[in-house]
């Protein structure tokens, strides 16, 4: 293929793949860990996906040499994954098990003897259920506590793992968690959900120069953000645009990078107008410096005002006259959201605009299709290999046009435990038969595996 027909990428660009490890690992009381909030609320009935829990999920904990063996056919340098406190500190706090942190000992020694660059995730939702007892996020207290566990991190890992990420998703730990109640801890409480979006921000200032100080060689240290866009269907509908950017973005970015709240939030979503809530300092703590944005992107959302309250085919209520919207002439994936490749680029060039100087990492993208096995033994999910090449293909053109992005991160290596969907949604380069763990590469790992080895997208 001659340069002509390929958008490359710039040289030492990150190709990755991703996973979380309630998703993965299994193994929930292996080895002294101790129950995190979704080995909970897992168990609830009614929670779930015909109550499917994460005990087994990938069995990670156990097959992940089988996992890094996927990783090197996919000719990725990088594997994004996170920690589990509770597999660390079985109680949030307190006595460390050795037998947890041997085990990251493990893999991370692993995946360095084949080549592969350990992303780490300190917090990717299993909080230890023994700190929910106590209130969780929306107690101020976890900041503190959460600065310990990564210093426990960093000192264990930080010789040999140099890019770090606090949180992934906080708008998801406070927003589904704790107002919404469709993940765990299961909580419906607005003033709870506000609380925890502050707090998690605070630790996750506490936790950057916990890591700088506790790790042995120097650390490279980053958030990730799960950043809509969010498009009106009208002009009558603008309004409802911007204020879900406000809640969604702007509650993440605006503290970070200028040490405020968005003015025009209320209080059932701005910490600012909660009192007591945000003290003295709190925004020095939260914007300490970052080396990298971390950037989790699967579709946009079009949302219009139905002044009757009514909402039409294809649409959602998700206020007292806001729907969200489904295009007709757009596709949608099995987890039935859009597909829209020019919203990545929308949403990355609009963040290079607000911290021009911030090297981003798209650390999630991808999409759940209805996979299956053939009877040659093969998976041909085409409509994720499209959904691949067109998202990769904005990619290239925000990089072109300025955005200073580093590498991507495909979500995910393997079909896991896909949270409240359970086992019905596959979002995986690597199909998994949970009956029996077999592993198979499916045809989008292997369009993904030709981009990452050749650092270049074919165009034809």
């Amino acid at each position: 293929m001659s340069t002509e027909d390929q958008l490359r990428f710039p040289d030492g660009f990150l190709w990755g793949a991703a996973t979380a490890a309630y998703q993965v690992e299994g193994a929930p009381d292996a080895d002294g860990k101790g129950p995190s909030i979704w080995d909970t609320f897992s168990h609830i009935p009614g929670k779930t996906w015909h109550g499917d829990t994460g005990d087994v999920a990938c069995d990670s904990y156990h097959r992940y040499p089988e996992d890094i063996a996927m990783l090197q056919r996919l000719g990725v340098g990088a594997y994004r994954f996170s920690l589990s406190w509770p597999r660390i500190q079985p109680d949030g706090r307190g006595q460390v098990n050795q037998a947890g942190l041997d085990y990251y000992n493990r893999l991370v020694d692993a995946l360095l003897e084949k080549g592969i660059t350990p992303v780490v995730t300190l917090y990717h939702w299993d909080l230890p259920q023994a700190l929910q007892d106590k209130g969780g996020w929306a107690v101020r207290d976890m900041a503190e506590i959460f600065a310990d566990y990564a210093a426990i991190a960093g000192e264990a890992l930080g010789d040999r793992v140099h890019q770090w990420i606090t949180l992934n998703e906080p708008w998801v730990v406070a927003h589904v968690g704790y107002r919404d109640g469709r993940h765990a801890p299961g909580l419906t409480d607005p003033a709870a959900a506000v609380a925890a979006n502050h707090h998690l921000l605070l630790a996750h200032g506490r936790a950057v120069r916990a890591l700088r100080f506790a790790c042995p060689s120097p650390a490279t240290v980053g958030i990730t953000l799960n950043l809509g866009v969010f498009r009106p269907t009208s002009p009558a509908a603008a309004d409802l645009a911007a204020e879900l950017d406000a809640r969604q973005n702007g509650v993440y970015l605006e503290p970070l990078l200028r040490g405020e709240y968005p003015a025009r939030l209320t209080a059932d979503f701005s910490p600012a107008r909660v009192d007591g809530l945000v003290r003295d300092g709190d925004f020095v703590t939260i914007g300490a410096p970052i080396d990298f944005l971390g950037v989790n992107f699967y579709a946009p959302q079009y949302v219009g005002i139905r002044p009757d309250g009514e909402p039409r085919r294809g649409e959602r209520l998700i206020g007292p006259h806001e729907v969200q919207v489904q295009p007709e002439d757009m596709p949608i994936t099995a987890m039935n959201w859009l597909v829209d490749s020019s919203a990545l680029y929308e949403l990355l060039t609009r963040v290079r605009d607000e911290a021009p100087r911030l090297p981003l990492y798209i650390t999630e993208n991808g999409s759940a299709w209805y996979d299956y096995v053939t009877q040659r033994g093969t998976v041909e999910d085409y409509e994720r290999v499209n959904y691949l090449r067109d998202h990769l293909a904005a990619a290239g053109q925000a990089i072109a046009d300025g955005v200073d992005l580093r590498g991507y991160f495909a979500w995910s290596l393997v079909d896991n435990f896909e949270w409240a969907e359970g086992y019905a949604k596959r979002f995986g380069l690597v199909y998994v038969d949970f009956g029996t763990q077999r592993r198979i590469l499916k045809r989008s790992g292997e369009f993904y595996a030709s981009v990452a080895r050749a650092n270049a997208l074919p165009l034809s």
